[in-house]
């Protein structure tokens, strides 16, 4: 039996579509490629994962996340300078570029935009690109089903490349 609703421990197939305020298209599933997660583990962004509590396969629903429950208010104290002695030879930074940069002290990589160019380097902006922004979100709910004992065990589903954390 497959689980009838959105719950928690429930493998989701979902189709969305993600747009700001302003109506621009941040990202939207593929008709044969849903993203598929693990209800309940913090996989997704918690207002979206609250939205979907309950839902039920073919169900719509449109829902606007508060940038607290999406990823985070925009902080302008998230930023790192980074003069040219410290970028790899030959490397021109532009405005807007996004940066991997690996993070010693936690051992992660983050990603970072440059926000500005300036003499001495560049001035780096970590803050999630969505961060701030209300976030409008056009979900249908397409298949629902029971984890593996393996992704219940590690949190997330497995075989599904689009999720990393």
């Amino acid at each position: 039996m497959a689980p009838e609703q959105v719950a928690q421990d429930v493998v989701v197939s979902l189709q969305y579509r993600l747009s700001l305020d302003d109506g621009s298209l941040v990202e939207e599933s593929e008709a044969n490629d849903p993203l598929v997660y693990l209800h309940g583990h913090d996989n997704i962004i918690s207002g979206l994962e609250q939205a979907l509590e309950g839902m039920r396969v073919g169900e719509q629903r449109s829902v606007v996340v508060e940038p607290a429950d999406g990823y985070g208010e925009y902080d302008e104290d998230d930023m790192e300078q980074v003069n040219h002695g410290d970028m790899p030879p030959g490397f021109e930074p532009e405005v807007g570029m996004l940066l991997e940069v690996h993070d010693d002290e936690d051992d992660e990589d983050l990603v970072a935009i440059v926000k500005e160019v300036n003499d001495d380097g560049m001035l780096l902006d970590f803050n999630h690109p969505l961060a701030g922004q209300r976030l409008h979100f056009d979900i249908t709910v397409e298949g629902l089903r029971d984890p593996t004992e393996e992704e219940l065990d590690h949190g997330h589903v497995h075989g599904d490349d689009h999720h990393h954390h």
